[in-house]
């Protein structure tokens, strides 16, 4: 296993499937990962204890990823400039811009690989490539 980065990463995907697969493809490079299945749950997690990386996924039950995102930008000043990692299925240039809008950092399509999304996560944690 990697040396421990100190980085904490949410990830917030109503899929547990998807959960899991950004925990196993993000935890051997040393992440702290936490998991929210909507928006709202990410809020409460967020409350408790900041991340230094936030991976949301758009289409979710009881609070979208943009909803959740225009929420956490305007909010409490310590979640407001946390990097956020948007994911979605949907590639059209539109979603793309609704995330950006919303206050994403990047968007990628799923499905992502592990390599793409750990090079991704790298960057935006400021790691090493």
């Amino acid at each position: 296993m990697a040396e421990q980065s100190g980085k904490r990463i949410l990830v917030v995907d109503d899929a547990r499937l998807i959960r899991s697969y950004y925990r196993a493809a993000l935890e051997p490079d040393g992440y702290a990962i936490e998991e929210a299945m909507n928006g709202i749950e990410a809020l409460e997690k967020l409350l408790m204890q900041p991340a230094d990386l936030l991976i949301v996924d758009i289409n979710m039950p009881m609070m979208d990823g943009l909803t959740f995102l225009k929420r956490l930008r305007r909010g409490d000043p310590s979640n407001a400039t946390t990097p956020v990692l948007m994911t979605s299925t949907e590639a059209k240039p539109s979603d793309r811009n609704a995330a950006r809008e919303a206050g994403a950092n990047y968007y990628l399509i799923k499905p992502i690989a592990p390599d793409v999304l750990r090079l991704h996560v790298a960057l935006m944690a400021g790691r090493d490539a």
